[in-house]
């Protein structure tokens, strides 16, 4: 059974950091891209961060600089940290892996940022 696990969100000031961790079980989690997303209320899923099995990296519109996606084989765990959070970065945050065609999710956790 895959499980992707989210934790670490929660109520910020802006200018404030946060680094929820995604614990990966079930899958060879190595072999997988990995990354985040997130969805603001009444907003389309967008992406975060993504890295691939290569370690390369991707980022949302504006997101680099001040978001860093890291991952931990040995420890099965991709982590994200957010700094200079602004009330803009509001919204539930999904850690994914895929791998061709099998894509798995986290329930997600919530991250306000308050101004």
């Amino acid at each position: 059974q895959v499980r992707m696990v989210e934790s670490g969100g929660g109520l910020v000031q802006a200018g404030g950091s946060l680094r929820p961790p995604c614990a990966v079980s079930g899958i060879a989690f190595s072999w997988y891209d990995r990354g985040w997303y997130r969805q603001a209320p009444e907003k389309q899923r967008e992406l975060v961060a993504v890295m691939s099995s290569s370690c390369s990296t991707k980022y949302g519109d504006s997101l680099r600089g001040r978001f860093t996606v890291s991952r931990d084989n040995a420890k099965n765990t991709v982590d994200l940290q957010m700094n200079s959070l602004q009330p803009e970065d509001t919204g539930v945050y999904y850690c994914t892996a895929v791998l061709r065609l099998d894509a798995y999710w986290g329930q997600g956790t919530q991250v306000t940022v308050s101004s």
